[in-house]
């Protein structure tokens, strides 16, 4: 696993895990990260992390649009 840093101004608080939920349940969102790489980055098992996404305003259902209007249409 690579390892990132980031620098953060001193008045700007956040913890560790926070940053790591964030980046992952984005990275989830966009199709990046599977459920579990995502689950991984933010230090969570898969549950956990897909219990929290709804507090990232983050569906579980990660699945685009255009699917959903392929198979309204070939209901």
């Amino acid at each position: 696993m690579r390892t990132i840093k980031f620098n953060f101004p001193d008045t700007f608080v956040i913890d560790n895990n926070e940053v790591g939920m964030i980046l992952a349940s984005k990275l989830y969102e966009q199709g990046k990260l599977s459920l579990g790489q995502a689950a991984e980055l933010a230090g969570l098992t898969k549950r956990t992390f897909a219990e929290l996404l709804g507090k990232y305003n983050v569906s579980i259902f990660n699945y685009p649009a255009s699917d959903i209007a392929r198979d309204v249409k070939n209901a």
